[in-house]
């Protein structure tokens, strides 16, 4: 990460991130209240090589020694993410986001009498799964596309922004066209090519903790969305599987 100068100018910190980018690393702009701080994501020694220190506007060139990078806050001025979706708050200190919703979708009545529901309980967004990732290749996998309609009736109804499961790139398409959230299952937390799609979709991502992943990794893969420059990415803690059978899956709260 190059922190600048207070007093560092417009043109020195694009001549900072010109001869960066020249180098093929990934650059990331952070203008802060006092200072901007650029991350250079890539190889570290081509960028030690580069004698930043020396150029005009830098105050400290300063090594990320996590081996997650954008998801680290080393890189985010130690600030809380705070972004909206159609006009509800996710983070920060002073709201609570409440999703909840069904598992899967099956039916209108079904799907309107649940969206009421939860938007009476006070729930922020609505939840639903249209395409299902199954156990069993015999149950049923969701209406589809027919499923993300049936959300969107329910999202004009009650005025609750829609999350659902990004399952396949092939259902790219549908899913930007009627979600206003998209999750990426735990299953899929390391499916590392639909990550990068799901960040050039240009909506906020709901990416959950894989059943066997640790903290780190859940953060690394939150860097295959970040790097495709959309930034508004929510963790969910899945759980993680142990030896206890009551439940599938277990609240991690040691981590």
């Amino acid at each position: 990460m190059i922190v600048m100068t207070p007093q560092a100018s417009e043109a020195q910190v694009a001549a900072v991130r010109e001869k960066l980018a020249a180098t093929g690393v990934h650059v990331l702009v952070m203008p802060g209240e006092l200072t901007t701080a650029i991350g250079a994501i890539g190889d570290p020694e081509r960028v030690g090589e580069l004698g930043l220190e020396g150029m005009a506007g830098v105050d400290r060139v300063v090594p990320i020694s996590r081996p997650y990078k954008l998801a680290s806050s080393e890189l985010a001025h130690h600030e809380p993410t705070r972004f909206e979706v159609e006009g509800h708050v996710v983070g920060g200190n002073e709201t609570f986001t409440l999703i909840a919703g069904p598992c899967t979708v099956e039916s209108s009545e079904q799907t309107l009498r649940v969206a009421r529901a939860v938007r009476d309980a006070g729930a922020s967004m609505l939840r639903g799964g249209a395409f299902k990732p199954r156990t069993s290749p015999f149950a049923f996998k969701g209406l589809g596309v027919p499923g993300l309609e049936l959300l969107a009736e329910a999202r004009a109804e009650t005025g609750l922004p829609v999350v659902t499961e990004f399952l396949d790139t092939t259902h790219a398409d549908a899913i930007a066209e009627y979600a206003d959230v998209i999750q990426i299952g735990a299953r899929n937390m390391q499916n590392y090519a639909l990550l990068e799609v799901a960040g050039k979709l240009g909506k906020p991502v709901l990416l959950k903790r894989g059943l066997s992943s640790s903290l780190d990794e859940l953060l690394q893969a939150a860097d295959y969305i970040l790097k495709e420059g959309n930034e508004r990415v929510m963790l969910c803690e899945r759980g993680i599987r142990t030896f206890e059978t009551a439940t599938r899956f277990t609240l991690d709260l040691g981590a």
